[in-house]
């Protein structure tokens, strides 16, 4: 069969990746999986801390999503989602208007989510055209923002690693500086505070707020920026002012929805209801590309006339609506309410937060260790809260060292995370390995 690293590396451009480390470090080919654990074809096992880029929910190949895609797939594999529709997806929608925050219940859906977080500009910016509002034509996101790779998705996210080089050809976003709770310019703490940070939102919703259309949120948690978690006070002062202006809420809840922040969706920490919401990722359990946005009745009833008034939403993606994708979905919340998913994983957290602090709070290079629901973060400083410099990276050497140990870590920058799925064992195995690796990595730096 040949070498199949090599075959890899003959035609593959792997994502997010400079291809030339590769050299040093060749592409792992993975057989087979189970539960919390990746096998490769030479037979090593690979803890997965990071849930295969944040969507593996349940474990690697549960049997009861696998039972469900394989009925599925002999009954309907997919069809267009333009006049036809399926019981699967109906079964979803249904199930997901029962949890979601009160008033969310029209569900437009694409296939990942940078196309969700498109679609729901799109549909936020359309709303306000329709209804006497044409101004409303920008939008507003926090410093540190995350929300996709596409050219809209990207203007609003705000980590230059990923934006950077395409900063001519973005859109003109409002930025406003967001909460940073561990190096906090008022001498506060995230359990002590009263989101006094919020006051740029406030000014520039003053100086904006008249031509915005929406302003988009990762709810109390930014992934890429290192998993940097703040207060839900700040959430709700935001939907307050957005009420005031009428500039939409856009929770872009891929990462964080699903239970990842200890409720099912981080909204609802701060009990409230944005005007739209974005998942993906842990939406199928990690299974198959599917994502969605869900709004009011409200923003619904504008879209909603003759064909010739031209008020409809001509958004479309060929894969909206899998038939596939939403029978892993459904299984997926089956799964949560028959096995109190959420309840064992918060139980798994207080044990989990505990042993990652006990450890990693005993080295001096530790700026902070965060957490929230079963993802936790440590954040890796020079001394006090000076941040290593990017070129030792340090993260990236810590992966490397871990790979080598039987643990998939991937760093953000010198930011090391767990973000398990929500059914993770061996979870002393997972952080002796992961701080004997940082311990190390951080003696020979």
């Amino acid at each position: 069969m040949g070498n199949w690293a090599e075959k890899d590396l003959k035609y593959i451009w792997h994502p997010c990746s400079q291809m030339k480390d590769y050299e040093e470090l060749p592409p792992i080919v993975i057989d087979h999986a189970k539960g919390l654990y990746l096998y490769d074809i030479e037979g090593n096992r690979y803890a997965d801390v990071v849930s295969s880029w944040w969507c593996n929910l349940l474990g690697h190949c549960n049997p009861r999503i696998n039972k469900a895609v394989k009925t599925q797939i002999d009954k309907l594999e997919h069809v267009i989602f333009a006049n036809f529709t399926h019981k699967p997806v109906i079964t979803l929608c249904e199930k997901l208007a029962k949890i979601l925050p009160e008033g969310l219940c029209k569900f437009n859906f694409t296939d990942n989510g940078s196309s969700a977080i498109e679609a729901a500009m799109k549909a936020s910016f359309q709303y306000h055209y329709q209804t006497g509002n044409p101004q409303k034509k920008r939008f507003m996101a926090l410093t540190d923002a995350y929300h996709g790779e596409t050219i809209g998705a990207l203007s609003v996210g705000g980590v230059d690693l990923y934006s950077e080089i395409y900063k001519p050809i973005l859109l003109d976003i409002i930025r406003i500086q967001g909460p940073d709770c561990f190096r906090c310019p008022y001498g506060k703490c995230r359990d002590n505070c009263e989101c006094e940070c919020f006051e740029h939102a406030e000014k520039m919703f003053e100086q904006f707020g008249d031509e915005t259309s929406a302003i988009l949120v990762e709810p109390l948690l930014q992934g890429s920026a290192g998993m940097k978690i703040y207060p839900p006070l700040y959430l709700k002062k935001l939907r307050k002012l957005c009420d005031e202006y009428k500039v939409h809420l856009i929770a872009d809840e891929i990462a964080t929805g699903y239970g990842r922040t200890g409720k099912m969706f981080a909204c609802n920490h701060a009990e409230i209801t944005p005007d739209f919401m974005c998942l993906s990722k842990g939406l199928t359990g990690g299974y198959m590309p599917m994502a969605v946005f869900v709004t009011t009745q409200k923003i619904y009833d504008a879209f909603y006339a003759d064909y010739n008034e031209n008020k409809a939403f001509m958004h479309s993606h060929t894969y909206s609506g899998n038939p596939l994708a939403a029978a892993a979905a459904v299984e997926v919340l089956n799964i949560f309410e028959d096995e109190n998913i959420l309840k064992k994983a918060n139980e798994k957290a207080v044990y989990f937060n505990k042993i990652i602090k006990d450890k990693f709070l005993t080295l001096k290079n530790v700026g902070e260790v965060r957490s929230i629901g079963l993802i936790n973060a440590i954040e890796l400083v020079k001394h006090d809260k000076v941040p290593f410099d990017s070129k030792l990276r340090i993260g990236y050497q810590i992966y490397k060292k871990a790979l080598k140990n039987g643990v998939l870590l991937r760093p953000l920058g010198n930011v090391i995370y767990f973000n398990p799925p929500l059914i993770i064992d061996d979870m002393d195995f997972v952080t002796d390995v992961a701080f004997k690796c940082t311990k190390e990595i951080l003696h020979n730096n």
